[in-house]
Parts: structure tokens; sequence; C-alpha cells
């Protein structure tokens, strides 16, 4: 086998929650068997023997810590890149200035 295919795959997954922007990186990302939903699994944050802590990565981690899945509305997801390394999660404020949300029709009342 090739040394590439020996690595596992990391994925970093920008989505919106509550008016920000979530930047987490995990290892397996598939569509659920719930409709309308990702499935993100087996979440990857720094290294805890660093001397540094970021604070934006240590909330995310505490955000997610004992989570085994989590299933993402496909509407929130931004973005899903393959990574060769996982970097820093971080929350980001969804201001708009860069990331437009898909625009959703509205029912017409039928009164």
């Amino acid at each position: 086998m090739a040394a590439k295919e020996m690595t596992e795959n990391t994925y970093r997954i920008l989505f919106h929650n509550q008016g920000q922007i979530y930047e987490v990186y995990a290892r397996s990302i598939y569509q659920s068997d719930l409709y309308g939903f990702v499935e993100v699994e087996d979440y990857v944050f720094g290294n805890h023997s660093q001397m540094l802590i970021d604070p934006a990565e240590d909330r995310l981690r505490s955000e997610f810590e004992g989570v085994q899945r989590s299933y993402i509305p496909m509407h929130a997801i931004v973005r899903i890149d393959e990574v060769e390394k996982e970097g820093v999660a971080k929350i980001t404020t969804g201001s708009g200035e860069k990331v437009t949300p898909f625009p959703m029709l509205m029912p017409k009342d039928k009164g």
C-alpha cells in the first residue's frame, strides 16, 4: 500500500451554529441516515501537552467533550475539506461578510 492510503483522512468542517461559524476537524464524516443531515465523528483537537492553550480551541474541546457523533444539518454546512493534518479548531462570528446562507423560499399563506 502507498503511504497516503495508510494515513487516516482528516477533514476540516465549517458550519453555522447560532450565528457563529465553527471550524472543527474530524476523522470521519458521511451522509446520515437521517435525511438532510451530515454525521461527524472522531473530532480531532490540538495536543494537550502544549504550553500555550488557545481559548477558542479549548472552548470547542469542552463543548464536544464526550460527543460520539454530531448530526449537522446540510444547510448549515459551509464547506468540507480533506486536509493533510489538523489545524486549530476555532469559532468566528458569522457576520456574513464572506459567507452567504443558501436562499430559502418562504411558503405562501393559503388563507
